[in-house]
């Protein structure tokens, strides 16, 4: 799609430009002062605000954003009861509805607010565009929980097949910060869910992303929330986890080769093939191999000898 790596700070013309038809025969044949004309008469009327029955307005399905605060609806409904909407919505027109490409937390508050009309802007867009649109209004506005926001990152480079530097570039963010967003995702699903109800935050959330265990991080996280700790407490709790578990690999692998050793041993005292079967608590078993009736009697004759 030909648009503009720009924000929606200057605008939605600046995100994806106001498109016109392509002239038919009929038009091709005015004159170019007519031309001009319709041109303006189009441009006009795509961008002239629009009085809506609210009824009349819906919202748009593909929408990222889930959760709304209801507390902030509620403020931003009375500001709307005292001044009304300042900024109109963008739409687009459906079959026997108008659908909202931008503007849905508007549109919320006004009903809360228990407006009849809302002032709108139909705009004339493709499916992929409205998408996008959607998506990008949401990030840039800070309207998404951390785990919202990285669904939408994910959509962008998954549906639109845009890099992450471009993804930065068009939400107006770092590539370090639509990096660590992203890897939220990468979280216990029950994690994510914890993040969204906001019980705990996203910097305690990426301070889980070390460990690999997904029931593990789902435990500290319930850890987190119910003895209120902080980023730097749950780093540190990460942090000494990671070195028992280095530690313990550490010990199971020197184990490991002094039972090979001991196999060794075993092996030249008996002449025959020994497994040791190591498990827990210093407890196991000693595995002997014969291939022959007579040579089980040679075992036998060896350890009588032993006594």
């Amino acid at each position: 799609m030909a648009a503009k790596k720009t924000g929606l700070g200057k605008g939605l013309d600046t995100l994806i430009p106001a498109r016109s038809d392509k002239a038919t025969p009929s038009t091709k044949r005015t004159t170019r002062a007519g031309k001009a004309s319709a041109q303006q008469k189009e441009v006009k009327e795509e961008k002239e605000e629009v009085m809506l029955n609210i009824t009349k307005v819906e919202p748009n399905r593909e929408q990222p954003r889930k959760n709304f605060d209801e507390d902030a609806l509620l403020e931003l409904a009375d500001s709307i009861k005292q001044f009304g909407i300042i900024q109109p919505i963008i739409v687009q027109k459906r079959e026997d509805y108008y659908e909202i490409i931008a503007g849905e937390r508007r549109w919320r508050a006004a009903k809360l607010a228990k407006i009849k009309e809302v002032p709108v802007i139909i705009r004339d867009y493709t499916e992929r565009e409205i998408v996008e649109i959607s998506l990008i209004e949401n990030i840039q506005r800070e309207n998404l929980n951390p785990i919202e926001e990285a669904v939408a990152y994910k959509r962008l480079l998954d549906e639109f097949n845009l890099k992450q530097d471009e993804v930065a570039d068009r939400v107006s963010k770092s590539r370090t910060a639509v990096t660590n967003s992203m890897r939220l995702l990468r979280l216990d699903e029950n994690v994510q869910q914890m993040v969204i109800e906001d019980m705990i935050s996203s910097g305690h959330a990426r301070a889980l992303l070390t460990i690999e265990d997904k029931d593990l991080q789902h435990k500290i996280a319930l850890q987190i929330f119910d003895e209120k700790l902080s980023v730097r407490e749950v780093e540190k709790l990460v942090k000494n986890i990671g070195k028992e578990k280095k530690g313990k690999k550490s010990t199971e692998i020197e184990n490991s080769f002094l039972y090979k050793d001991i196999e060794e041993d075993i092996k030249q005292i008996l002449g025959t093939k020994v497994h040791v079967n190591h498990k827990s608590n210093n407890k196991g078993r000693i595995e002997i191999e014969y291939y022959s009736n007579v040579e089980l009697e040679r075992l036998l004759d060896l350890f009588k000898m032993i006594k």
